[in-house]
């Protein structure tokens, strides 16, 4: 069994700043990929950042610049630091990770943590 537990998001105005944390806890074998995707209401879910266990990472166009993704591997953690935040930021925001588990590996599996509410006010 795998879990995947967000935490702080909130409401900030125009301009500030939020960051977001995920912790991967169970069954755990190894880690891939993690990331966090949005979604608006009315519209589908968005790739927001993501990052390979080596490090590389990749990002929306809409964030570039103003949002860091990143990960402690040791503690199976990704973090999104979110700068500059803008009204349309405003989602529900949700991590994700690929992962082996000690009975799926080689295997790969998607996992997703439990939404987080992210309000930007103009």
């Amino acid at each position: 069994q795998v879990q995947l537990v967000a935490s702080g998001g909130g409401l900030v105005q125009a301009g500030g700043s939020l960051r977001l944390s995920c912790a991967a806890s169970g069954s755990i074998f190894r880690i891939n990929s993690m990331g966090w995707y949005r979604q608006a209401p009315g519209k589908q879910r968005e790739l927001v950042a993501a990052i390979t266990n080596g490090g590389s990472t990749n990002y929306a166009d809409s964030v570039k610049g103003r949002f860091t993704i990143s990960r402690d591997n040791a503690e199976n953690t990704v973090y999104l630091q979110m700068n500059s935040l803008k009204p349309e930021d405003t989602a529900v925001y949700y991590c994700n990770a690929k992962i082996s588990t000690m009975r799926t590996w080689p295997a790969v599996e998607d996992y997703w943590g439990q939404g987080t509410q992210v309000t930007v006010s103009s």
